[in-house]
């Protein structure tokens, strides 16, 4: 039997700006799994995300999404995956309901289809009690809300998310990490930055730590721990020690 296509597979993934941003990076992400991809401000990893989904070119490397060229065909790529930057880029004038349908009609789905699956994102997320509100006077934590339902009308098989519990209450972040969660169950991948650790110890399969655009580490919380000499250390602790020797280093 063919083993099984990974979700995602980065390179020699490379980009400068005044500096390596991300150095020859290779990862990969399996199928149906949640991955969290954590480091210190400036290490790369909204750069490395960017050039996943396809809004920024590497100098080098390449990106492979469920066995696709992303650099050669990134059509191909984007129709299996969604992008949730960490600041959220919606329509003001449009009510949840109208962007999510909106949004559905540029993917070509038929509104007999988009109006029901819309509703139950929207629903599954808080929203319910502002489905027919302009988004003009939503709070960032709401519209965040609001892209990640619009990010995931199409269904995509890679859901790559950039800091999603931002401006987040506690509320609101336990039905993002709810509706994650499900979609991870159902056979989704899902690829997240995060500076809250305790979320990545918590709902992630696999962990990486990337630092100056490097992964230094990656496994599960327990290989970290292993790796690292710490058999009962948490994320955080890791962390801090992994980051600290890279810089020493």
């Amino acid at each position: 039997m063919e083993p099984e296509t990974s979700a995602l597979e980065l390179r020699g993934l490379t980009k400068y700006f005044d500096r390596p941003a991300v150095d020859s990076l290779d990862l990969t992400i399996r199928t149906g799994e949640f991955y969290a991809l954590v480091g210190p401000n400036g290490a790369g990893k909204t750069t490395t995300l960017r050039m996943v989904a396809g809004l920024l070119r590497p100098d080098a490397g390449s990106v492979t999404v469920f066995g696709i060229d992303a650099l050669a065909d990134p059509v191909a790529a984007k129709q299996l995956m969604a992008w949730v930057p960490d600041e959220p880029m919606i329509y003001d004038k449009l009510t949840p309901l109208e962007y999510l349908e909106f949004v559905a009609g540029l993917w070509g789905i038929e509104p007999a289809i988009a109006e029901p699956m819309a509703h139950d994102l929207l629903v599954s997320l808080g929203l319910e009690a502002h489905l027919h509100e302009r988004c003009e006077g939503f709070s960032k934590g709401m519209r965040q809300k609001v892209a990640l339902a619009g990010a995931l009308v199409h269904d995509p098989r890679l859901i790559i998310l950039d800091e999603p519990l931002t401006g987040l209450d506690a509320v609101s972040a336990r039905h993002v990490k709810g509706l994650l969660g499900g979609r991870v169950r159902a056979g989704c991948t899902v690829i997240m930055t995060t500076h809250i650790l305790e979320v990545a110890e918590r709902m992630a399969d696999r962990i990486g730590v990337i630092a100056s655009g490097r992964l230094v580490a990656e496994g599960t919380l327990a290989e970290l721990r292993q790796q690292n000499g710490r058999t009962d250390t948490s994320l955080e602790d890791l962390f801090i020690a992994l980051v600290n020797f890279e810089a020493a280093a």
